[in-house]
């Protein structure tokens, strides 16, 4: 009789190589899309993957430290005018950026260096901004996030010699393809998965589950919390560089309070705390925006799409208030990539 040997391979090495056929797979889709697709498409992709990214950093503060975030669209924009500038050509900074220091002005910079500054610029901003607005809890958080955005917004619109005011930057190099969409979503994606099923997950989740109880185990939860937010940071700040550098303009509204409703959504509803669920929700919702627009055109009923995002939050918080997947991820995931070695999911 024959006897089964169990499959003695460390879970880790094991979750990296299903993690990189994975990815090798979702590569070659991309690469037949690219070459198979219009324009349009291949573009609404590239938007669709870093909405999926931007969802899924979204969840380092609100999914899994409990805060209640609306943050990143200001931290977006800082991110898309920081790199913008950077990668602005040399000799129209002069006539269109006549504010700039000399430092900046004569400086052209690749995509690469440019967000990855912006995004420590963004970083640095919610270092400082967190220490004061991350006392507050609940819609308190979510008010002084809020004004935020409306003080990054207001400073884009009022320094106009760096930034042209409400006019805005056009013309910016078309620097981001559907590549740099699709390996910046890879890349939170992982680093989230990394964190969530880590010690440092769990010190996030139990600061979430109850922050004095996770203080009574030694867990600090102002460095947990400074560090989930700062990190979301980091992430929505490179986003909003990568999805400028893919427009070619920025305007001080570029992202919007309408744009934090929506990562908010995307997050509820793909449950907070879920990966794979907020990248399922955020391509969700983004497919169904791009779909109803020419109808919302045709009949002249602007923000049906909107509206239809909102019924739908409502029937999920209803109907399953903790999301599709809750805070934890697919069962078939977990497996496939290892995220059971630490026990259930958070």
């Amino acid at each position: 009789m024959s006897k089964t040997v169990p499959d003695e391979t460390p879970l880790p090495i094991r979750g990296f190589a299903a993690a990189a056929l994975v990815a090798a797979a979702a590569a070659a889709a991309v690469w037949l899309a690219q070459a198979s697709l219009s324009d349009y498409v291949v573009t609404l992709l590239a938007v669709l993957f870093l909405n999926a990214a931007l969802a899924v950093s979204l969840n380092f503060t609100n999914g899994f430290t409990g805060l209640f975030s609306l943050g990143h669209p200001a931290f977006m924009t800082i991110g898309a005018y920081v790199a913008a500038i950077l990668t602005f050509p040399e000799r129209r900074k002069g006539t269109m950026l006549p504010g700039l220091p000399e430092f900046l002005a004569t400086t052209e910079l690749s995509l690469l260096p440019a967000i990855l500054i912006a995004g420590a610029v963004a970083a640095v901003v919610a270092l400082i901004v967190g220490f004061p607005v991350l006392r507050l809890r609940g819609h308190y958080l979510a008010v002084a996030t809020l004004g935020l955005i409306v003080i990054i917004q207001s400073l884009a619109t009022n320094w106009d010699t760096i930034t042209r005011g409400g006019s805005g930057l056009s013309g910016i190099p078309r620097l981001t393809g559907i590549w740099w969409a699709f390996g910046f979503m890879l890349v939170v994606i992982a680093a989230a998965w990394r964190i969530k099923f880590s010690s440092l997950g769990r010190a996030m989740m139990a600061t979430r589950e109850n922050e004095l109880a996770a203080e009574c185990v030694g867990i600090d939860t102002v460095r947990v919390r400074m560090l989930a937010f700062v990190l979301g940071a980091f992430f929505a700040a490179v986003a909003g560089a990568l999805l400028v550098h893919l427009i070619s303009v920025v305007t001080p509204r570029t992202y919007s309070v309408l744009l934090a409703f929506n990562l908010v959504v995307m997050v509820v509803i793909g449950g907070s705390g879920s990966i794979i669920g907020a990248v399922i929700a955020a391509s969700a919702i983004t497919v169904l925006s791009e779909a109803l627009r020419p109808v919302e055109e045709s009949v002249g009923l602007y923000g049906m799409s909107q509206v239809i995002v909102a019924l739908a939050l409502i029937l999920v918080l209803y109907l399953r208030p903790q999301g599709l997947f809750g805070s934890g991820e697919p069962m078939i995931v977990r497996r496939l990539f290892g995220g059971d070695r630490f026990g259930q999911t958070p």
